[in-house]
This record gives structure tokens, C-alpha cells and sequence, in this order.
């Protein structure tokens, strides 16, 4: 199943959580926090502005992106698959490699 944001909404999945340390501990599933970067899956068509007209989205399907800590409280299940809806203003910004 796909789902497809309306306007300025962008679905993401978040990365993996880390599950150790870089010194090497082990972290057990409670202590470990929720990356706040994601890959971009699907982006609705642009926020829409007063004068009516449609303003493309910074972000694309496929980009790895920076969100608040505290974003991404909209998720969905789809497919067994936990994805965050959020608004393209909740995005810092995109990772480059």
C-alpha cells in the first residue's frame, strides 16, 4: 500500500535506532533514543500560498533529512512499517553525502 501527503506533508521513515554506543555498549531498547533523521518517502504537492498559486517543496523522494526531536508525532502503520507524516516547516534540513 502507498500513501500519497497532501500539500506541504512529508511521509519519512525514520533510520534504524542505535542499539550501541560508539564505545561499544549495548544499549537496551528503552534507553536508546529515536534518530531524528529519516529518508524522505513520499511528498505532497506544495504548500499553497495566499495568492492561490503552489509552492514546490524543498525536499524529494529518496533525500535523507533532519527533523526535531520532538517531530513526527503523526505515524502510520502501513504494511507493518511504522512512517511519520510530517510538515515540510518540522524539517531542518537535508543530509548530502
Amino acid at each position: 500500500m502507498k500513501i500519497r501527503p497532501l500539500h506541504d506533508r512529508i511521509v519519512v521513515r525514520r533510520k534504524e535506532e542505535e542499539t550501541a554506543t560508539a564505545g561499544g555498549i549495548i544499549l537496551p531498547g528503552a534507553a536508546a533514543e529515536k534518530p531524528n533523521q529519516g529518508v524522505v518517502i513520499s511528498v505532497g504537492t506544495g504548500r499553497i500560498l495566499d495568492n492561490g498559486s503552489v509552492q514546490a517543496l524543498a525536499v524529494n523522494e529518496g533525500d535523507v533529512v533532519v527533523f526535531g526531536k520532538y517531530s513526527g508525532q503523526n505515524t502510520i502503520d502501513i504494511d507493518g512499517e511504522e512512517l511519520l507524516i510530517l510538515n515540510e516547516s518540522d524539517i531542518y534540513g537535508v543530509l548530502e553525502a
